[in-house]
């Protein structure tokens, strides 16, 4: 039943060899690794705009000239990630150029942001389509956090089907969002050209503090959240068609172009129509400005919520191949770098999916409380990878190195003057836990690098180990629970190993069947000798344990103990909750004993009792 509801929900597996046939075109890729970014139109003017608001109303025309700033820093960084996918065709995420050009620790670092990153932008995402839909849906508001994880779950099980089921399941609301958001922008325009200003109802605004040039800056951070997402496509660069690198960079015009527009658009209309902060969104205010709260206004609404969803869809391609490129450098768990029936590395999307979940929860899928620590991380890879880029062309001195370097170094000294600006402005807001936490996740992949070396070292084999077998003497134990086809079956097995010594265990759980046991055993007459334990406490594990641990036979480094568990398999699912978990306690029990193997022996019903013949035990 499992496997069948595994297969309806994401698809059969497929064969190793089809993975090429799992790589996008320039369309789908844009839809799948642009959907970040270029969901951060819904609400990347309106960070601005609450951070300016503090001001009073008479800040707010501030909001273009900043805009345009951010533009700028747009066309500089996707120009220098250009450049990235160039030099690096394979994939040049931060964490890659960061650990080849600049070391260890550095490519750990940004590593440990984009990861962050990540999370951040599946948590964000949701909360902000949940925003957009009840902005259109009052009703919906007590709601929020249930709606939220909702999208996370239809999320993952999306990206489990695979690249390209994801991408033509995407494809459709990203194109639609910036068909919507296009109109929006032209219709608006247009009307303010002909005379016939938006209007939107004020919204009651009271300044609270001075304008300044810090709250200038900061309102320029917040409005850099309209830049996560942008070195997606650089960092899967091999989910491309060949040739991979070419598609790559043609789509990341793309997306720096259609984002810089509309982003733009929007920022111009918001100005021109005097829109304030308030309970709706920004576009949320535009939109029935423009189109009224007619059938323009809900398709955009539908649009921005189902692109803002899908904005997490980039860090479901990203986090979960970032997990496994480190997992093989042996910074993160192994279980990461193994892609799944679907050819996707599918453990990284689960673990994706419950730290988000829990963000969600946490934050009760407010954008505003999680937006503060969102764009810290990207910007500290966005600084760490072009600097990284920089040291690359001085050390290789390609053609056009120098140009190169012109480029990278501008887009490193400006996202590292935005990292500042974000990490002094958001500090208080909860930016502090994003630079506590990054350090933090730096030494644990320090330890588990550590601990890995460490176990590696320990299981070599020396020169003299080699090419020797030790000989073990294998002391055998029969746990008895009762006596019945499950221990005829058993015993039957421990004689085939042919050990040292053999033995039958039963414990006297009760205190009260020992007498019984032991004729019972007598009168089978199995050829082997029962100990019976008692267990003044009424337990089991301890006394097995106790027994094992050398009480009765002390062994040495060629001496080991098979455990014999008889254990019979149910033949139904249901029938394994009518049972207690007694074998797998047992099991789980003496796992971490040394020179201690537990040997399970099955016993099927269908099986033909006359498999053991008579008199073989």
């Amino acid at each position: 039943m499992a496997s069948a509801l595994k297969s309806f929900l994401i698809g059969r597996p497929l064969r190793t060899e089809q993975l090429r046939h799992q790589r996008v075109g320039k369309v789908l890729a844009l839809a799948t690794l642009s959907s970040d970014a270029l969901s951060s139109v819904a609400y990347g003017t309106q960070e601005i705009l609450i951070a300016l608001a503090v001001a009073g109303a008479g800040a707010l025309p501030l909001t273009w000239p900043i805009s345009i700033a951010i533009a700028a820093l747009m066309l500089i960084v996707g120009t220098s990630y250009r450049q990235t996918i160039k030099a690096y065709p394979n994939g040049g995420g931060s964490y890659i150029v960061s650990h080849e050009n600049l070391g260890a620790l550095p490519g750990l670092v940004a590593g440990a942001s984009l990861l962050v990153d990540y999370v951040l932008t599946v948590a964000v995402s949701v909360s902000a389509s949940t925003a957009a839909i009840t902005s259109a849906l009052p009703a919906a508001r007590p709601y929020a956090v249930e709606t939220a994880l909702a999208m996370i779950v239809v999320l993952v099980l999306a990206n489990l089907r695979g690249v390209r089921e994801s991408g033509f399941l995407f494809a459709g609301p990203t194109y639609l969002f910036v068909a919507t958001t296009g109109l929006l922008i032209v219709v608006g325009l247009l009307r303010y050209a002909t005379g016939h200003p938006i209007v939107v109802p004020p919204q009651p605004l009271e300044a609270t503090g001075a304008l300044t040039l810090f709250l200038i800056l900061r309102a320029f951070a917040s409005g850099c959240s309209a830049m996560t997402g942008v070195e997606a496509i650089a960092n899967g660069v091999q989910i491309f068609k060949q040739p991979e690198a070419t598609n790559a960079r043609t789509t990341l015009t793309w997306m720096i172009g259609t984002l810089a527009v509309l982003f733009l658009g929007t920022s111009a209309l918001a100005t021109l129509a005097h829109v304030r902060p308030g309970a709706q969104t920004v576009l949320s205010q535009l939109g029935r400005g423009t189109f009224g709260a007619g059938p323009l206004y809900y398709l955009l609404q539908l649009a921005t919520a189902a692109i803002l969803v899908l904005a997490a869809n980039t860090s479901y391609a990203d986090f979960p191949r970032l997990g496994s490129i480190m997992a093989n450098d042996g910074y993160l768990p192994r279980q990461l770098r193994n892609r799944g029936d679907r050819l996707v590395f599918s453990n990284g999307m689960l673990l994706l999916t419950a730290l988000a979940a829990v963000l969600v929860a946490v934050f009760g899928a407010s954008t505003n409380a999680l937006i503060p620590l969102y764009a810290v991380g990207v910007f500290t890879a966005f600084t760490l990878s072009q600097t990284g880029m920089v040291v690359h062309h001085l050390r290789l001195k390609e053609q056009g190195w120098r140009w190169s370097i012109v480029v990278n170094a501008a887009g490193a000294i400006t996202t590292g003057v935005v990292l500042v600006v974000l990490a002094v402005a958001k500090f208080s807001e909860g930016a502090w836990f994003v630079l506590v936490l990054i350090p933090a996740l730096v030494l644990y992949f320090r330890a588990i690098r550590a601990h890995y070396e460490d176990v590696v070292g320990r299981l070599e084999l020396t020169a003299d180990e080699r090419c020797r077998i030790v000989e073990l003497k294998n002391h055998i134990i029969v746990l008895v629970s009762q006596l019945d086809r499950r221990i005829r079956h058993a015993v039957a097995y421990a004689k085939a190993l042919k050990g040292q010594t053999c033995e039958a265990v039963f414990v006297d759980v009760n205190g009260d069947a020992a007498e019984r046991v032991r004729a019972e055993w007598e009168d089978c007459d199995f050829g082997i000798p029962l100990v019976v334990l008692p267990s003044p406490y009424r337990e089991l594990i301890g006394p097995i344990r106790a027994y094992v641990r050398g009480q009765a036979f002390p062994y040495n480094d060629d001496e080991v103990v098979t455990i014999i568990l008889p254990e019979w398999v149910p033949e139904k699912w249901s029938d394994y909750v009518l049972h207690d978990p007694t074998p797998l306690r047992i099991k789980t029990a003496m796992f971490s004993e040394p020179d201690v193997i537990v040997t399970d022996v099955p016993y099927h019903f269908k099986a033909s009792p006359s498999r053991v013949p008579p008199g073989s035990v």
